[in-house]
Formats: structure tokens, sequence, C-alpha cells
């Protein structure tokens, strides 16, 4: 693929290896088969129909390289090897058509007696590592691979083949970018992920010129009050119809925007999937709604539950709300930036259970009540009053919430929150342009932004802006990014073949109405440099159905810089491995860069889903969270039945705030299930061996083991014994006792009783 490259002063990046030339993409399978001690027979089956396939292999003794074709066998192209013995090692790779074109695979091996194995060479890394010099900087590019080479390219030029490392001056006056792969001996080509490597500052070039009142498609409505309430109460109900129901709309690519320009509006908004609703004024009293925005059960098939209600959003704006507004939803649905001059309420009409979500920046006049609402977090606001609780209740920053007095009732608060920026927003200037305002850093905050007048903060024009629509591919979002321009995702869904580079400082990525983006051919979808204040708000990463090595990865690995006064944020942005697809990612968020502040994400492996996209061996997932940056600070983290462990914190002095967390439902019985230590199960949380300083507050995990219930879990936190790691109301459930978990952190805490209970653990150590 062609990457597009511009100048930018005093920077140099080391961007991911996709930028080079890769093998054909993976649409086949292959096996090798002994039939007896001196024969093995190749199988190769493309997923596209096959004029030819040859297979090349050596290692016969003997006998050099062969060049055969091979015989098609009901769609299963054969050759069998003669005169192999026990040891022998077979090196093999093909030639197959596709549509017109021919393709070269990777090499294999094959042992005789032993199996398939494919070479692997191990990351390549740069050496200085990335910091801020003055002169040019001489880099160093090496592989601890014996014997791997390494391919690179240089601002685009040829690929070239180094063993085992390239050195070259690289200079800081105009943009450098080299793409490096290391390739293991014997292998066609071997893709890993390299690192990004900067030199002095990274401020975007200017971007060209965009619109500042652009088109935003025909997936996002933008109401005026001068239009009838009538017009807009039928567009609303239209796009609820389309979204409403839990069966046909939870898994489907319709995605909607509903955008309110200052002013007054009678409507009823209701609130269905994939739909994000907000007033564009630049203060939530800017735009009022004198009725309801609501999420509710809606639907006879929900039997007045809201445990499905993910994936839709409000935010900026004012509601009167005769008798409160309802807003019953599950995960993936912020309430931010919002004014509720009344009572607020967080559980269905019925009543029925709700399962866990955030609010932001939102003021309530009247009594914010949870009552069946299982667990709920609430950052830097303003409540009237508090009522309810079952099992997690969180507040951090918040005026109004209850006293801590976890677990009877089930509250935890502090008085402030360490770190947060809330989230980039559009609105409408006076003159009837569009722009995005950028929040400032807020450090102990407590109560809304806007409680004392604007939200502190600067803004940026559309016309910094790339706006990102149906047609859009990576090649065209890349050459946006390269350009200097922040991205303005609409609603839609995006395929992407190759990974988006966000390699600039203070860039902002973001989206309205669920934008979906989902990665082809096993790419990884995103990946952010280890700069200052790039901000991602409001994306849906869906994993595609050949594996990605992660969805979004922030710094390369091993970064060391301080972000402390300009972190990257990561703000409702949500991760999903099946569910509409079969999905397979191995981590869906790795953090690498230190003082990164994750503000509401939900990495969920489906439990649930469209025929075929669910199953142990089918949406496959290691881990939902890895960080490895220091002073990383998590604010609602809900991360759900990925296979291994769900979050594992490397780095040094984090926090969470707030933890939700179902183990997978689907482990097919214990032998499959088992923790590296040889302990019954992964735990949900575990903080590295090596970490001296963590904390952690209000954090629940819960089982449902339905397809084995003799599965266990030793605990589900799992931390190092030392004083400066410490842990503040935690707990575990098993959902209708299906299952079980031993202890709630390391050896502390009860088993899980029967009754959907909780055991719990007020404090650790």
């Amino acid at each position: 693929m062609k990457r597009l490259l511009v100048a930018l002063i005093g920077a140099v990046a080391l961007t991911t290896a996709s930028a080079l030339p890769a093998a054909a993409a993976d649409d086949y399978t292959q096996a090798v088969t002994a039939t007896s001690a001196s024969q093995a027979r190749i199988d190769f089956t493309p997923t596209t129909a096959s004029m030819y396939v040859d297979v090349h292999y050596t290692g016969v003794p003997g006998v050099g390289q062969q060049n055969v074709r091979m015989t098609n066998n009901a769609g299963t192209w054969q050759w069998t090897v003669n005169g192999l013995s026990s040891g022998n090692v077979l090196d093999y790779w093909f030639t197959y058509e596709k549509s017109g074109p021919q393709y070269d695979t990777p090499h294999f091996s094959y042992t005789q007696g032993g199996g398939t194995t494919t070479p692997t060479a191990a990351a390549p890394t740069f050496t200085p590592p990335g910091g801020s010099y003055t002169s040019t900087q001489t880099v160093t590019i090496s592989t601890t691979t014996a014997g791997a080479t390494i391919r690179y390219t240089v601002d685009g030029s040829t690929p070239t083949t180094s063993s085992p490392q390239y050195t070259g001056p690289i200079s800081v006056s105009a943009s450098r970018t080299v793409n490096a792969i290391a390739v293991a001996s014997g292998m066609a080509n071997s893709p890993v992920a390299s690192a990004v490597y900067s030199i002095g500052t990274t401020t975007p070039t200017s971007c060209p010129t965009q619109s500042d009142t652009p088109n935003f498609g025909p997936n996002v409505h933008v109401f005026d009050p001068s239009m009838s309430a009538g017009t807009i109460q039928a567009q609303l109900d239209a796009d609820f119809n389309a979204q409403k129901d839990t069966q046909s709309a939870q898994f489907a690519e319709r995605r909607v925007a509903e955008l309110f320009k200052p002013g007054t509006y009678g409507v009823n908004d209701n609130v269905g999937f994939y739909t994000s609703v907000a007033g564009l004024g630049q203060n939530p009293d800017d735009v009022t709604i004198n009725g309801h925005v609501t999420v509710d059960a809606f639907n006879a098939s929900d039997a007045g539950n809201a445990t499905q209600n993910f994936w839709r959003s409000a935010e900026n704006m004012a509601v009167n709300a005769t008798g409160g507004d309802r807003w019953a939803v599950a995960q993936a649905a912020p309430f931010r930036r919002m004014d509720i001059r009344g009572d607020l309420q967080l559980y269905p009409a019925s009543y029925g259970w709700a399962s866990g979500g955030y609010v932001a920046d939102t003021k309530v006049s009247g009594q914010s009540a949870s009552i069946s609402q299982q667990q709920w977090y609430t950052r830097d606001s303003a409540f009237g009053s508090w009522s309810g609780g079952v099992w997690n209740m969180v507040f951090s920053g918040v005026n109004g919430a209850p006293a801590t007095t976890f677990p009877t009732p089930p509250e935890t608060t502090l008085g402030t929150t360490p770190a947060s920026r809330d989230v980039p927003y559009l609105y409408v200037d006076g003159s009837g342009k569009y722009r995005v305002f950028l929040p400032s850093l807020r450090t102990n905050a407590s109560g809304p932004s806007w409680a004392s007048g604007s939200t502190p903060g600067t803004s940026a024009p559309m016309s910094q802006f790339y706006v990102v629509k149906a047609g859009d591919t990576a090649s065209t979002i890349n050459a946006a990014l390269s350009s200097g321009c922040n991205l303005f995702f609409t609603p839609g869904v995006y395929h992407l073949n190759q990974t988006l580079n966000v390699t600039k400082a203070n860039t902002v990525v973001l989206g309205i109405g669920y934008p979906t983006l989902v990665p082809d051919n096993g790419v990884n979808a995103m990946q952010v440099s280890d700069v200052d204040g790039v901000r991602l708000k409001g994306l849906l990463f869906d994993a595609g159905t050949t594996n990605s090595a992660a969805l979004l990865t922030v710094g390369q690995s091993g970064s060391s810089a301080s972000h402390a006064s300009n972190p990257t944020t990561i703000q409702d942005v949500f991760f999903r491995i099946g569910g509409e697809i079969a999905g397979k990612a191995t981590a869906s968020l790795i953090v690498n860069s230190s003082n990164t502040i994750i503000d509401h994400i939900w990495a969920w492996r489906a439990d649930h889903g469209n025929a075929g996209t669910v199953g142990w061996g089918t949406n496959t997932a290691d881990n939902g969270v890895i960080v490895n940056g220091n002073n990383v600070l998590a604010t609602g983290l809900f991360v759900e039945h990925y296979q291994k462990y769900e979050v594992t914190w490397n780095g040094q002095g984090g926090r969470t705030i707030f933890f939700q967390n179902e183990m997978p439902y689907d482990v097919p019985n214990q032998a499959s299930w088992m923790a590296p230590s040889g302990v019954n199960g992964y735990a949900a949380y575990k903080v590295g061996a090596n970490v001296t300083s963590h904390e952690a507050w209000g954090l629940g995990s819960y089982n449902y083991f339905n397809v084995n219930p003799a599965v266990n879990a030793y605990h589900a936190f799992e931390v190092p014994n030392n004083s400066g790691v410490r842990f503040h109301s935690l707990l575990t459930v098993s959902l209708n006792y299906q299952g079980t978990i031993t202890h709630v952190i390391n050896d502390t805490g009860a088993v899980t009783p029967t009754g959907t209970t909780p055991s719990n653990v007020v404090s650790y150590p």
C-alpha cells in the first residue's frame, strides 16, 4: 500500500510495519498431515476458488527445492511428499491464483512427526529511544532474533533489506518516516509491530482548509429552533423506530446523530441503538428540551430489563422533563454535560434490571436514583441528592454524592477526581460556523466544568477537521492525518485495510453517532504515537474476522516521556469482539504512553450476537486492556468476557476509579481456563508483579459460567503484596450461582455465595 508523507518541522516518526508491501491477504487455510512414516500430504484450501496452486518445498534428504502444481480435490489442493524420515523439516510455501493475479504466501515449516510451525521474528527496536534532540540523530534499527533481517522504507522509499540492522542519520529539519518489519530466516515476509520514534516537537502542519459549515452526510440530522416541532418530532420518531428493537437493531449497521442548534424545543426524544443526541451550544443551557431525552426497556423482548441498552449517548443540553428524565442504560451509553432540571431516573419504568452506566460533567437539580441499576459511576457532577445502590456505586468529584458507606449501602465516594479533561464537542458559533471546543485539563476537580459559566478551554474551527463520511478509506483518512488535519467521524461503518496512524501532538479524533472502525485482513485499527495531547472521543472499534494483534495502541512499546501537563485522553471509546461478525483480536486497548487518561471505555468480548459470531473458539480475544505506561488514570473502566487477563496493569503509579467486569460466560471446562501460575482461571484485573505503586476504588467482578457451572476462578483480582498497591471497595458476585470465585483479591475474601449476593472486601491490604 502507499503511504503519504508531508514535511513536518522538527519531527521524526517510525510508524507501523503496515506501510510495507506484505504477503497476500490470509484468505486460505493450509495444513500438512503425515500419511505414513515416510509421507506427508500438503493441503491448501483457498477461500476464493483458484485456477491453480503451486507448492514449493525443501527438506527432503538428497533432493533440492521442488516446485509442483498441486491437485485439486473438491476445492482443496493437495500434494504428497515422499522420502521423509522422522525429524525431517520441510520448508514450504505456495503460489496461488485469485481472480486473475497470483500471490505468494509466507513460508511455513513442518517437522515429520512434530507438526507445523511458522517462523516469527521479534519486533524491531530503535536506538536511541525517542526524545527531544536538537541535532542530526543517528537511529539504529535491530532485532533480537538471530539470523533475522530487517526490511524498511525511509519516507516511502523502495524497501531495502539489511542484516541484521539499519543505521542512518535522520535530519531534524524535515519529516523522516521509517517503516520496519523483522523477517525470520527463510521467511518471505513476517510483519511485526514497530515503535514510534520522535525528535523535538510534533506540532501539526497546517491542515488543507476544510469547510467551516461542512456537509455531515445523510446520517446526521441537524435541527434548528425555526423548524416546526412536528417536523422535528417526526424525524426523531423515524430514527427511533429504526434503532429501537433489541432483536434487530442491536447488531445492525445503521448509525445516526441528532444535533440541536441553540434554542428551545418542545419534543420528546427516545434514544435507540447507535444514536448520539447532542446540543450544538457552547454550554448545556444553550439548548433546552421541554420534554424528555429517554432510554427505557422499550421492547417486549426486553422483558422489562435494560441490561442490553448499549451504544447510545446524550450530551450538552438542558432538559425540562415533567416527572423526571429517564436514562435506563447498560454499557457504552454516556450521559455528559447535561443539565437536568428535575429528577434523573437511571432505571427502567418497570423497575427491571439495568446493568451499569456513566455520567460526567452533569447537573441534576433534583434526585438522581439508581434503584435497580446494578453498578454506576459518576464523575465531576452535581446532584440535588442520590438514592439507591445494588452492588457498586462510585462517585468522584460529585457535589451532593452520598458518603462512602461500602458495602452497606455499596457506595464509594472520592471528594475530587485526580485528573480529568472533559470531552471535545461540536458547537455552532455566533456566525453559524461549526467549531470543536477543547476543554482544559482539570486536577482535583469537583462539580461540572461549566458550573461557574463557560467550560474553560479553547476551540478549533472545522476548517482544521477532515470530515470522515461514506466513501472514505484508510488511505484517505491517513492522508488527512499526515497533512495535519484533525478527524471528525460521522455515523457509519468504516472498514480499514491499513492502520490509522495518529502521529502528531494535539490531534483530535472526534466521532458522533457511533462511527465504527473495522480492521480487515488482520491489521491493527489505530496507532497513536507517544506525543502530547491527543484526544480520542466517540469511537467504536469492532474487531474484524482476521485476528488483529490490537485494536488501539497508544504510544510505542517502551515509551517513557512524561505527558503530565498535556495527556492523551481516551473517552467514550468502545471495543467489541464478536456480536455482529465473528471478530478476533488478541488485545483491544494497549496503553504505553504515560499519564494517559482512560475516561469511560467498554471493552466487550460479546456473549451474545448474530448467529455464528459468538463462541469460545469463534470470537477469540485474550486481553481487554493492557497498561504499560506510568501514571495512567482510568475513570470508568468496563471490561468484560475476555479469555485471559481482562485488565493487565504493568505501569507504575496507576489509578482506577470504578471497574466493572464479567468473566467469560462460555468457558467450556476448567482445563481450558487456567492461569500460568496454575490456579483456576484468569484474574479479571491483574497488577504486574513488579509494580510498587497502584491504587483503585470501587471494583466489581461477576461470574456466570453458564456453559459449565463447574468452572471456578481462584480470584478476581491479582496484585503484588506491598504497601504501595492498595484497593478499596471491591467485590465479586456469582450471577444465578453459575460457577464460583474462591477469593476476591489474592487469597482474601470469601467464596462467592449463592443467591446472587456479593462477597465484599472493604480494603486491601
